[in-house]
């Protein structure tokens, strides 16, 4: 138990101080470490509670999937010199009452569900989901998934398309001042259209522009 306990305080303490740094990091690049840093801690700490499938999900999912695909996207745009000529100007106080006002709607609504399981009356006779004691924590959530739940389950899968194809949709629209590739001119290319052999006399160059 007592190793149990510095475990679980060791990698809270690695989340709380990821997340800081998440914020107050100037540098972009070393925020999404420090991103990576927080969910890994907290992926830990699912597996000490005894939720491993939460755990491999926020590695695969979080850490795997999205907060790579954030370093991708900070690294090809650039987004550290457009955050500092942001902050640099005199709009960097205009969103303080927006992000402040944010804050205390996500705090609140902390209290809220906090105090309402604390001080709830009947918290206690909420029905739990029993299982027999050989089912895993994989096994009792697929079993609740894709029984009791499957019709929410497919509502999220078809959000989940539609902001793929929503997503898709924008990136081909048209816009002015914006080169597009044409895959099927690309891929239809034949060799006589992109190669010309030109015959070179011994000793002379030739003009490429010929």
């Amino acid at each position: 138990m007592i190793a149990h306990a510095l475990f679980f305080y060791f990698f809270s303490i690695i989340a709380i101080l990821s997340a800081i740094m998440v914020i107050v990091s100037r540098n972009t690049v070393h925020a999404v470490f420090f991103l990576i840093l927080d969910f890994i801690s907290i992926a830990s700490l699912f597996i000490l509670i005894g939720a491993e499938f939460l755990g491999m999900m926020m590695i695969i999912v979080y850490v795997g999937a999205v907060a790579v695909l954030f370093l991708f996207v900070v690294m090809l745009l650039n987004v550290s010199e457009q955050k500092l000529s942001w902050f640099r100007g005199s709009r960097k106080t205009k969103h303080i009452p927006i992000g402040l006002a944010v804050g205390a709607v996500i705090l609140l609504e902390l209290i809220v569900v906090v105090g309402g399981w604390k001080y709830r009356d009947t918290f206690s006779e909420t029905k739990f989901l029993n299982f027999e004691k050989d089912f895993t924590n994989t096994h009792a959530i697929g079993n609740v998934m894709y029984t009791e739940y499957i019709h929410l389950f497919q509502i999220s899968g078809l959000i989940l398309l539609l902001s793929m194809i929503g997503a898709i949709v924008l990136t081909y629209r048209k816009r002015e001042g914006v080169k597009r590739q044409n895959y099927f001119t690309q891929v239809g290319r034949e060799r006589e259209d992109s190669i010309k052999l030109v015959e070179v006399e011994s000793g002379k160059g030739i003009s490429l522009d010929d």
